[in-house]
């Protein structure tokens, strides 16, 4: 398992709680999900940002 710094588990937590909630508010909204892919320097990795487009 890699070592998990503090910034690291933090971003995972949050990740993770967006997973959950962001599914629900975008039905409830109706609106358009783009889902794009960044590079996070501090990760050191890509990431995938999702935004709720009406």
């Amino acid at each position: 398992m890699p070592d998990l710094t503090r910034r690291g588990f933090i971003v995972t937590a949050l990740a993770a709680s967006a997973v959950r909630t962001v599914p629900a508010v975008a039905t409830r909204t109706g609106g358009r999900r783009i889902l794009t892919l960044v590079y996070d320097k501090g990760l050191g990795m890509m990431r995938a940002v999702e935004r709720v487009v009406p």
